[in-house]
């Protein structure tokens, strides 16, 4: 079989938990992805060890004004750093839009849905996250 046709591996999850018998098992491909796409998401580049460029480094919008440009940023940042570190998925749409509730206008929020299909199965699965702003 030629090495373009083997699967990536599933993967070791960065913090692993033993079980309820003290035993540590290989996570299912499912949690495995929707694990590191988290870490993805959440890590800033410069703070994994030995990986200085990891991460999508979302925090650095959290005093960015809620605006179009700002979204459209954001969602180019989460589709480069998932396409780059993340190759078990095709993704398919980063939506990125206003979540601001009117209440909270003066904080201002996005809402970002990941649709992505596991390349090992082609099943189609859907993320989320909440991310708050400097600004409505």
């Amino acid at each position: 079989m030629p090495a373009s046709a083997i699967a990536p591996p599933i993967g070791w999850p960065l913090l692993p938990r033993p079980d309820e018998n003290g035993r540590i098992d290989w996570p299912k491909l499912e949690a495995s992805v929707s694990g590191q796409l988290k870490v993805i998401l959440a890590t800033r580049p410069g703070e994994l060890l030995g990986h200085p460029d990891f991460g999508a480094g979302l925090q650095e919008f959290l005093h960015e004004q809620n605006t179009l440009a700002t979204r459209a940023r954001i969602q180019a940042r989460i589709e480069e750093a998932l396409q780059r570190y993340e190759p078990r998925i095709v993704l398919d749409a980063v939506e990125v839009f206003d979540d601001t509730d009117a209440a909270e206008a003066e904080l201002g929020s996005v809402r970002v849905e990941i649709h992505y299909r596991l390349r090992r199965t082609g099943v189609a699965r859907t993320t989320g996250l909440t991310l708050a702003l400097g600004g409505g």
